[in-house]
């Protein structure tokens, strides 16, 4: 038990993420982009921190490489969920719940689907579980190849955009927030719950 908890709070730290080097950012940056089983994986202030870090110096990789590290990993991630989604998408929707997988969070995002139409590609970015499970459906729902990659694409420039560049800038010029990182977690935490929770109860009326 020990061990899982320890393993689930390395999943879930952003700081321990951001600490391990840019290639686990990218990682979990990607997981959490498309793989269904992944979505409770930090999303929007991982890469608001990562550029933090990177501002701060306690990353080394200049801002241009964490820009396009991140992009790709959230492209790519997104393009493997459509792939899931497009040719697996009858087994998944059929799927059981279980620990990492509820039909909950797939039909609360065919609903934002549905009221945003092709825009809820970007739109989707900045909301956690439902950017995880977006380019599913949009896989599901057999949406062009042209229109998702030009909507992935763009969703994910404005994303890793703002919130990478954003916390870059901030970063160098205060570096002392790196010594209040717990409160931006809770900032953001507070941010997407409230954005989750309203749009949830749109949805409802």
């Amino acid at each position: 038990m020990d061990e899982i908890n320890l393993l689930w709070h390395q999943l879930t730290d952003s700081e321990t993420i951001i600490r391990s080097g840019l290639m686990v950012i990218t990682l979990i940056v990607f997981a959490e982009n498309g793989l269904f089983f992944a979505f409770f994986l930090p999303g929007d202030y991982l890469l608001f921190l990562t550029g933090v870090f990177g501002g701060t110096g306690v990353l080394k990789e200049p801002l241009s490489s964490l820009l396009l590290s991140i992009f790709l990993a959230a492209v790519i991630g997104s393009l493997v969920g459509y792939l899931v989604g497009r040719f697996f998408g009858k087994s998944l929707t059929n799927r059981p719940d279980g620990l990492f997988f509820k039909k909950k969070h797939l039909e609360s995002t065919r609903e934002f689907f549905d009221k945003y139409g092709f825009m809820a590609l970007v739109i989707s970015r900045f909301l956690p579980i439902v950017r995880t499970f977006t380019p599913i459906l949009a896989g599901i729902s057999h949406l062009s190849w042209y229109k998702f990659i030009l909507l992935n694409i763009v969703g994910g420039g404005l994303w890793v955009g703002i919130l990478v560049t954003g916390g870059y800038y901030l970063g160098q010029s205060f570096p002392g927030i790196i010594n209040y990182v717990q409160y931006i977690i809770l900032f953001f935490l507070a941010i997407t719950t409230f954005t989750v929770i309203k749009g949830y109860l749109k949805l409802r009326q």
